[in-house]
């Protein structure tokens, strides 16, 4: 009886765990545009610091989104399609660089890039908080570039939907982000996705 219950135990986790990647499949691939509130998480290698901030999220395929940070600080993150943007209302001074060199195997590539399984390998995770996760490996071209930035990079969905992402970057830090009022498939206008400089502020382009 015992052996029958952990079979089906495991069978039910394979289950699962297949759905989540299936479930990131149906994103990358039928999910076109969409919007989000998010939570940000940092935590320090040695997990004893930790920073939150807060914003919203808008994306269109392919590779255009928009990362609005509000709290604690302001920051902007907008691709256009061509370039990608950063800018810090603080100092009130804005960097750009050719979309191409930012992207690569990153969490926007995951999140807004035009083909998801050609940019990564998806492999099931456990199950964990509630979420089950998918663990999204860089393939050859980009692999060099993330390896150098990222050491690892999961998403967690709640059924069908969107629900986390998690980054190690390559020092240990771990960033969380937890999505809500996640809406699929809406209309998004162009010019979220347009950068004007602001009056006065400082442009370095790379």
């Amino acid at each position: 009886m015992k052996r029958i219950l952990l079979s089906l135990t495991l069978l039910i986790a394979s289950v699962a765990h297949a759905d989540a990647v299936d479930a990131l499949r149906d994103f990358g691939r039928d999910v076109k545009s969409g919007k989000a509130n998010f939570t940000q998480t940092v935590t320090s290698p040695d997990g004893k610091r930790k920073k939150v901030s807060s914003g919203s999220f808008e994306f269109q395929r392919p590779n255009q989104f928009r990362f609005a940070y509000a709290k604690p600080f302001e920051q902007v993150i907008v691709a256009d399609g061509q370039k990608v943007w950063i800018y810090d209302a603080d100092l009130n001074q804005a960097s750009s660089r050719k979309l191409a060199d930012a992207l690569g195997a990153t969490p926007a590539a995951l999140l807004a890039g035009a083909n998801l399984e050609r940019d990564f390998t998806l492999k099931a995770q456990p199950s964990d908080g509630g979420l089950d996760w998918v663990l999204a490996v860089p393939k050859q071209a980009d692999a060099k570039q993330a390896e150098s930035t990222i050491q690892s990079l999961k998403l967690g969905f709640k059924g069908k939907e969107l629900a986390a992402m998690e980054i190690v970057d390559a020092f240990g830090q771990r960033s969380r982000l937890d999505f809500s009022a996640v809406q699929a498939n809406v209309p998004v206008a162009a010019e979220r996705f347009q950068f004007k400089l602001p009056a006065g502020a400082d442009l370095i382009e790379q």
